[in-house]
């Protein structure tokens, strides 16, 4: 028989949707971050999209006043979440960690490092962290070092991401981990949100289809190219950040690249001839074909929230699917 598995956290346990925001590079913003928490889901934000530690620390104080006011016992506004990342090059991170303690934020989501003193340091004022991870290796070491959850970052994810199938990655995170696991690649419609949760995520992780919302600090022409973009106008390099992401292929050109091209370019990370990795070449997933209006963050999550529900109605009503489980019972 199947062991139950253990209860979620509780902070992750007052969600409207089963669905965490990507923190998005110099998109996220805390006009973004509050609006994603208030229509029930987890809102998140870089911690280095503030320019210093001193507007970080304004910046979680708006967030904070902004949510603590809408509280309300039967609609509670959804978590806030920070990104940190954890590598040793983060000159701010220490300084960044200590207002993240200072504002008792309740999720961290540690990238490009898993490091135990994080760990304990969010432990000791009663938050929980999430570790993003590429493959199974990479995410035992996570939990090995104290981390509550993971993100399992799958191939055609936003930004910098893996090439697992999601099926493999859950599949093997899964036959030893039973704690919370959200999941991040190409999923930008409720449909795709089910799908996560059949497969064993607990969690969808959403990021290029908040950067066409109207909350989103998004340039028009960022946003142009996600509502006209399918998942032939991305391409997944290194040549930018030294880490393999995937970016927007009509920003690439319209920095003078040829974007099928790319190979055996020198490179020095972060910039190229000028060009800055996010600021001017453009992250996005492999989703993007299912965005095509700019909305609102809370008239996205209720469309998610939707089709949410109707995949489910109509995968439990689907005669084809029932007449196969009944042949394989």
């Amino acid at each position: 028989m199947t062991q139950p598995r253990p209860p979620l956290p509780s902070v992750l346990r007052r969600l409207h949707l089963p669905a965490i925001a990507a923190p998005l590079f110099i998109v996220s913003s805390p006009r973004l971050v509050i609006a994603q928490c208030r229509a029930g889901i987890v809102g998140s934000i870089p911690a280095l999209n503030a320019r210093s530690t001193s507007q970080l620390d304004e910046w979680l104080a708006q967030i904070g006043d902004a949510l603590a006011a809408d509280d309300h016992p039967v609609a509670p506004a959804g978590p806030l979440a920070v990104n940190l990342i954890a590598h040793r090059s983060n000159s701010r991170l220490d300084d960044d960690l200590a207002m993240l303690e200072k504002h008792r934020v309740p999720i961290v989501i540690t990238s490009m490092g898993a490091r135990p003193e994080i760990n304990d340091a969010v432990h000791a004022w009663g938050g929980i962290v999430l570790h993003d991870v590429i493959n199974n290796g990479f995410a035992r070491k996570a939990i090995d070092k104290g981390a509550d959850g993971l993100i399992a970052v799958a191939a055609g994810a936003g930004g910098h991401a893996g090439t697992r199938s999601p099926f493999a990655l859950v599949q093997e995170i899964r036959a030893w981990f039973d704690g919370p696991l959200a999941l991040s690649g190409a999923i930008a419609t409720g449909r795709s949100m089910l799908a996560c949760r059949a497969i064993g995520a607990d969690f969808a992780y959403i990021g290029s289809a908040f950067i066409a919302t109207h909350e989103a600090q998004a340039s028009p022409e960022y946003r142009q190219m996600i509502l006209d973009g399918t998942s032939d106008d991305i391409v997944y390099t290194d040549l930018f950040s030294g880490v393999h992401a995937n970016y927007l292929r009509p920003s690439v050109r319209a920095q003078g690249l040829d974007p099928d091209q790319l190979d055996g370019i020198a490179r020095e990370p972060g910039v190229l001839n000028g060009t800055k990795a996010w600021r001017d070449i453009w992250g996005a997933g492999q989703g993007i074909a299912a965005v095509r209006e700019v909305l609102d963050t809370q008239a996205l999550v209720d469309r998610l929230a939707r089709e949410y529900a109707q995949a489910a109605q109509a995968l439990a009503h689907d005669t084809r699917t029932s007449t196969l489980l009944k042949s394989t019972a």
